[in-house]
């Protein structure tokens, strides 16, 4: 099982990056750093400055997302940081959510999976030179001959020459997002995901694999979830901690009956626990809706607790591991003390 981690860019109201934990991280022989981005920092300038400091540990973003970019720039901006980085660059897409899409980037959310299966195929047919880029599909039109159009676009090729074999990485949760991985992705980042219950992330990838055509089989594809940590003496107060986020994406990410996240605490068994989450954050009782996180449940998708606590629940994680369900352990909140604790049980 590989490792890799995660950089927050917002405490506070300003962006920082905690490099001394990545550069450590890429001692202890991590495989990859990876960024998000919301409505704040990027996920692509973070990445660059931790490709431009560091030697061997690669570089994902977590995800871009889709709709702030045409999809030939973020295959600019991908084949670049490849050729800067000595191909390291892990190019990680997604649609994102209504609510940001919408709210933020202002323009309409859309079929956000089909947007995602063009948008991949585009990238790689820019990489792959093998004509001038012409796309003639539901979401991108290229050369675009639309309303406004000046009739002077022509097919282009890149001028760059990519190295090929860049991996391209998804980030949804649903079972639908997840078959698409499996047809057209290298890897799948699931926001967290509960080793107990691996294949509600892996039968639907297998699925989509067998979908496309591919043979039934997690070797080569890797999926990453990302896992929360938390060290401390005081078991319960780490859970605690972690409490008021995942309520967030639970109970708030989403309206009521549109919340991805809150679907997926459902599969993985908390349907009651999920349905009061969210009745309590979407009524403005945020305090109370972290209260009812149960605690069972941040057991199973996080490393809480001291290092000895931590170090047996990674047990669970290399025995999923062994069967080809999880490639990738992501440690999302990781202090320079957590990755050294994880690195010593694992690696």
């Amino acid at each position: 099982m590989r490792l890799g981690m995660t950089i927050g860019m917002i405490r506070g109201a300003r962006p920082q990056l905690e490099l001394e934990t990545v550069l450590e991280a890429e001692r202890l022989g991590f495989d990859a750093v990876w960024c998000g981005e919301s409505y704040g920092t990027d996920a692509v300038t973070p990445i660059a400055w931790v490709l431009a400091r560091t030697t061997r540990i690669k570089g994902g973003t977590g995800i871009m997302q889709i709709p702030a970019r045409t999809p030939a720039c973020a295959a600019m901006t991908a084949m670049t940081l490849q050729a800067l980085s000595g191909n390291r660059f892990l190019c990680g897409v997604g649609p994102s959510g209504p609510q940001v899409v919408e709210g933020w980037h202002g323009v309409p959310y859309g079929n956000g999976l089909g947007r995602t299966r063009e948008y991949i195929e585009i990238i790689r047919r820019i990489i792959a030179r093998e004509a001038p880029l012409e796309h003639q599909g539901e979401h991108y039109q290229i050369p675009y001959r639309g309303p406004g159009a000046t009739g002077l676009g022509k097919p282009l090729k890149s001028i760059v020459h990519a190295e090929p074999g860049m991996k391209f990485y998804t980030a949804s949760i649903t079972p639908a997002g997840l078959r698409l991985a499996g047809e057209i992705a290298d890897g799948t980042l699931p926001i967290f995901m509960s080793p107990e219950r691996a294949d509600t992330v892996a039968k639907a990838i297998l699925d989509g694999m067998e979908k496309a055509g591919k043979p039934r089989s997690l070797a080569g594809f890797d999926i990453a979830p990302y896992t929360k940590i938390r060290i401390g003496q005081d078991v319960q107060a780490c859970r605690d901690a972690l409490k008021p986020e995942l309520a967030l994406y639970i109970g708030g990410m989403g309206a009521r009956g549109k919340n991805y996240y809150n679907d997926y605490a459902r599969r993985l068994g908390y349907e009651a626990a999920a349905a009061e989450i969210q009745d309590l954050f979407l009524d403005g009782r945020k305090k109370e809706a972290a209260a009812a996180v149960p605690d069972t449940l941040v057991d199973e998708i996080a490393l809480v607790g001291p290092p000895e606590r931590i170090r047996d629940r990674l047990q669970a994680w290399k025995a999923v591991a062994k069967e080809g369900k999880v490639g990738t352990l992501v440690l999302t909140g990781a202090t320079t003390e957590a990755v050294r604790v994880v690195a010593e049980a694992v690696l």
